[in-house]
């Protein structure tokens, strides 16, 4: 098993969970619709590259990194750790695996 493509599946089933409560929480569409495609592109990164495929860690990267961005200026502007500081940690620990792994 790529420790990479772990951290990736597991990266996107958080980014849809979270996608989902922040819809039940404050009826945000624009979690839910943000959570399901970064968390999407997140699963098939993870998947393509369980088949072996060198982009699927690629992508899985770029969609870990611009979730960071996004959580970062998140948690400037509110200052509160959930779910921005969650996100952002879990974030960096999957960007970690994917760079330790070797992405392509």
């Amino acid at each position: 098993m790529n420790p990479g493509a772990i951290a990736a599946i597991a990266y996107g089933l958080l980014a849809i969970g979270g996608g989902i409560m922040g819809y039940t929480k404050s009826q945000s569409k624009m979690s839910l619709i943000s959570g399901s495609i970064s968390g999407v592109l997140l699963l098939l990164g993870g998947i393509v590259a369980l088949q072996g495929i060198s982009w699927g860690l690629t992508l899985a990267a770029v969609v870990t990194i611009a979730l960071i961005a996004v959580f970062a200026v998140r948690l400037f502007k509110t200052q509160k750790f959930m779910p921005a500081g969650l996100m952002i940690g879990t974030g960096a620990a999957a960007l970690g695996v994917l760079l330790w792994t070797g992405i392509a």
